[in-house]
């Protein structure tokens, strides 16, 4: 064995959750995949057909695209009422922001180039500093007075659309899908089960749903204090600042972000630091 050295590794990963289990084995880990979250579209898409209907109508100076899944699925709403050709040329008459690669990746597909992305982590932190950074030398992005539209992706980010907003922006929020809980929550219910008895030894958090989530149902479950205890004895590992946020928020800081906010490098990362950290913890020491 290497890396995890046979650590029972907790994936909380929905849609990539095999992916992410092969990578565990991969590294030397005990796979548990527990599903915490499914992608489901908005009950009504009025939010997504109204704005097409602005964009249109030139009621917007600027939009703001944050996931790669919500971009594609506003073009998907879209078309149900617009041709594809229409909808291109009114985003190529106006600039289009992407927070992240993902969103880059989908616009470019489109034949359409992002006038401004920010840098890594990728976070509203970093997409808020290139809208400063870029007010001074590009008046093309400039948020003060512009009408921004803001593709959401399931939770709404509050600071990002207050930063927005204090940068003078006229902010429109445009949700376009959200997060439920899986249909099956039997696998979530025997993880929560399996922290709050101690026999998970690392947990690998990749969004900030699935700390939600995970909450959620522990608090159904009367096993909230139980999970807590469990998750402090455990290695807690999460894949950027946006989650550890929310972590953090719960009361159980991080033990390690990796080097990128990738799937890849965060399962390679912790298995190769995994037992001097679980080590340290449980004796109560912080490794540097």
């Amino acid at each position: 064995m290497s890396g995890f050295e046979g650590l029972r590794v907790l994936s909380l990963e929905s849609r990539r959750a095999m992916e992410l289990a092969k990578l565990i084995s991969t590294y030397g880990g005990q796979p548990m995949v527990a599903p915490s979250m499914r992608e489901v579209p908005l009950e009504s898409n009025r939010e997504a057909l109204a704005f097409a209907a602005a964009l249109f109508a030139g009621e917007f100076d600027m939009i703001v695209f944050l996931t790669g899944v919500g971009a594609r699925a506003l073009q998907a709403v879209v078309e149900t009422a617009h041709q594809r050709e229409d909808y291109l040329a009114a985003l190529r008459r106006i600039p289009i922001v992407a927070r992240g690669p993902k969103p880059v990746a989908v616009l470019r597909e489109l034949g359409i180039t992002p006038a401004l992305t920010a840098p890594e982590p990728n976070t509203w932190r970093e997409l808020l500093g290139a809208f400063d950074e870029a007010a001074g030398s590009n008046g093309a992005v400039r948020l003060q007075g512009a009408r921004v539209a803001v593709q959401e992706y399931g939770v709404s980010n509050p600071e990002l659309l207050s930063g927005l907003a204090e940068r003078g922006a006229k902010v429109t929020r445009v949700p376009v899908y959200q997060w439920a809980l899986p249909d099956d929550l039997a696998p979530l219910r025997a993880a929560i089960t399996a922290i709050a008895e101690g026999s998970v030894d690392v947990v690998l958090f990749t969004t900030t749903v699935q700390v939600i989530h995970l909450f959620q149902i522990a608090g159904e479950m009367k096993l909230e204090e139980k999970m807590l205890l469990g998750l402090q004895r455990a290695l807690v590992a999460s894949i950027g600042p946006t989650t550890t946020e929310e972590l953090v928020r719960r009361g159980i800081p991080p033990d390690l972000e990796p080097s990128h906010p990738k799937m890849g490098f965060l399962v390679k990362e912790t298995s190769e630091r995994a037992s001097e950290l679980i080590r340290a913890k449980r004796k109560g020491e912080v490794p540097v």
